[in-house]
């Protein structure tokens, strides 16, 4: 079992920063990858970004260049650091955790992200 608890959603103008931070616990040595998605109402569920302990990482198309992924290992967290930030980008965003060697996926509450224009 894994607890996932985000913080850092708010409210931020077009060209604006925020920053995401995802905390686990439980059985987190058995962590695989860490991933950020986001969903807006009506839409499914994207995988925004992902990293995995070896430290590589993989980026929405349109997230690229202005998204920064990355995994504390000592710490248990996972954090997105978003730059440059556009209307579009706006959604509830969702920390998600795959285990190793398991087809288990645990996810976080959300956190909403809005940006105006």
């Amino acid at each position: 079992q894994v607890q996932l608890v985000e913080s850092g959603g708010g409210s931020v103008q077009a060209g604006g920063s925020l920053r995401l931070s995802c905390a686990a616990s439980g059985s987190t040595i058995n962590i695989n990858v860490m991933a950020w998605y986001r969903q807006t109402p009506g839409r499914q569920r994207e995988l925004v970004a992902d990293v995995n302990r070896g430290g590589t990482t993989d980026y929405l198309d349109s997230v690229k260049g202005r998204f920064t992924i990355s995994m504390d290992n000592a710490k248990n967290t996972v954090n997105l650091q978003m730059n440059s930030l556009k209307p579009e980008d706006t959604a509830v965003y969702y920390c998600n955790a795959d285990l190793i060697n398991s087809p288990d996926t645990y996810w976080g509450q959300g956190t909403q992200v809005t940006v105006s224009a």
